[in-house]
């Protein structure tokens, strides 16, 4: 006998069943949400990215991932010389190349450099 819960209530309680297919559908669906959301894309991009490593040759102009603009001049397969100005030269690794700029804007923003 309990204080809380009459002994009918207790008896009439529905014994516990697994949640069967339709309890995994929503978690499911949760996955294939966040698949969609988030790595699909993620993967798409590095694929876009390592393509775009590939096809580097010299005269492209490249932006690093410092923010850097500058014109390929040399390169092997693991550096790239790059010219940020008249005669000066960095050289960074390929895989800190974020994007390929369209020709001719190397020469453009140079020409807006104020020579003092």
């Amino acid at each position: 006998m309990s204080f809380f819960m009459s002994d009918a209530l207790a008896a009439a309680a529905p014994a516990a069943q697994s949640p069967g297919i339709e309890g995994m559908l929503f978690p499911l669906g949760i996955l294939v949400f966040f698949y969609f959301l988030f790595l699909r894309p993620q993967s798409k991009r590095a694929k876009e990215k390592k393509e775009m490593i590939a096809k580097i040759t010299k005269g492209a102009e490249v932006v690093t991932s410092g923010g850097i603009l500058g014109k390929i001049v040399d390169l092997d397969d693991n550096f790239v010389k790059i010219e940020i100005c008249d005669n000066t030269f960095i050289q960074v690794q390929r895989h800190n190349i974020e994007t390929m700029m369209p020709k001719g804007t190397y020469k453009a923003i140079t020409k807006k450099v104020v020579k003092v």
